[in-house]
């Protein structure tokens, strides 16, 4: 690994932007309706309970990522495999975020400009802070933490008093009862954000204090999923359901609808630099276990080296990944969280967790009766 470390404040800024991401753009939890708020919430409660399983593997391997102690629980070759796989599936998710960030782009402001080009300049800004290291990484989240919830009082001041909020549209709650809302809950927020901080298994060997990893993490997610919930009420309120059901960037379109006094209005700048913000680091941290990954299982020492090839791949699939943003949004929903984020952030995890506990508490057991051994052939 990387000789790197970072303090509890960075770690917490960087989960902040990393749940946040791409999270607040998309209208999640639409599917719920009105109720979309609901569903952020109860997938934040799911996804502080994975997080502690992601904790917990931490504490019996402090010092190791995810690809160095699987190999210690399900021995080197299964556990290669399984690294082998976690890789793959952070650059997935790396793809699937570029994706997101080229899709709106293209979509609002730079029309005319091919998809391509777009997550090229996104992906060639990563990789150089890749090279740069983990620490830089960090240290320019700080600043940009301080840039985001500036832009975030703002925008939410403009909103409240353009008058664009209508709490009715928030009527009536559970309209059609806990199904549709637990429903999308367990296949959709639960991963995405808050399953997603699978990544951190790679990154909290970092961390200058292993002491403070819990609550840094715990309150990074907790702030982030209130910052996502206060969005998606006023997502609905501001928009109604109908349109924030159908709009693909519902954040967008709320603050596409901001005018003050017949003079501060067109704010989309607000937006699209939040998501240039947010797209950077939800990519960057992806993109950076799977290359930390890739260095640790196949021994290689110049970790910065595999950036660029990786770089590549991460942009091919991004433009492969669908043939059209549709697309890509259904597979979103309806395929990658049944298929993938359950498997990698919830079931494998679980069971790395319950072999580890056993293989930890057979090494606890040994070392009590090695003592006892040894005292006995003393006494006799």
């Amino acid at each position: 690994m990387e000789s790197a470390k970072i303090k509890a404040f960075q770690l917490f800024v960087l989960v902040v932007l990393f749940e946040m991401g791409s999270a607040i753009l998309v209208g999640l939890g639409a599917q719920a309706k009105q109720d979309a708020w609901i569903t952020v919430l109860i997938g934040l409660m799911g996804g502080l309970g994975v997080f502690l399983i992601y904790y917990r593997l931490y504490k019996y391997y402090p010092d190791l990522p995810l690809t160095s102690y699987v190999q210690k629980i399900m021995g080197k070759w299964i556990g290669r495999i399984i690294g082998v796989a976690y890789i793959i599936y952070f650059l997935y998710c790396a793809a699937r975020v570029l994706r997101d960030f080229g899709e709106l782009l293209t979509s609002t402001i730079y029309t005319v400009t091919p998809l391509i080009v777009i997550n090229s300049l996104m992906i060639f800004t990563i990789i150089y802070g890749i090279h740069k290291g983990f620490e830089v990484i960090a240290r320019v989240g700080e600043l940009f933490f301080i840039i985001v919830y500036m832009m975030a009082f703002t925008g939410f001041a403009l909103v409240l008093f353009s008058g664009l909020i209508h709490l009715e549209n928030l009527r009536p709650i559970l309209e059609n009862g806990w199904k549709p809302v637990l429903k999308t809950s367990l296949t959709e927020t639960i991963n995405f954000p808050f399953g997603e901080m699978v990544v951190f298994t790679m990154l909290l060997p970092y961390l200058n204090d292993s002491k403070k990893a819990k609550w840094v993490c715990l309150g990074g997610m907790i702030l982030s999923g209130i910052n996502i919930t206060i969005t998606a009420v006023i997502n609905v309120a501001a928009l109604g359901v109908d349109i924030f059901v159908r709009a693909n960037f519902p954040l967008l379109s709320t603050i596409s609808k901001i005018q003050l006094a017949n003079f501060i209005e067109r704010l989309d700048v607000l937006f699209m630099l939040y998501l240039v913000i947010g797209g950077f680091f939800k990519i960057s941290l992806f993109f950076y276990a799977a290359v930390a990954g890739t260095a640790d299982i196949f021994g290689y020492k110049q970790q910065s080296k595999l950036s660029f090839p990786m770089g590549a791949v991460v942009l091919f699939s991004s433009i492969t990944i669908a043939s059209n943003y549709a697309e890509h949004i259904k597979e979103g929903l309806e395929i990658v969280p049944i298929y993938l984020h359950w498997p990698f952030q919830i079931i494998l995890p679980s069971m790395l967790l319950i072999i580890a506990f056993f293989r930890n508490r057979k090494k606890a057991t040994e070392k009590k009766e090695v003592p006892a051994k040894k005292e006995e052939e003393v006494q006799n």
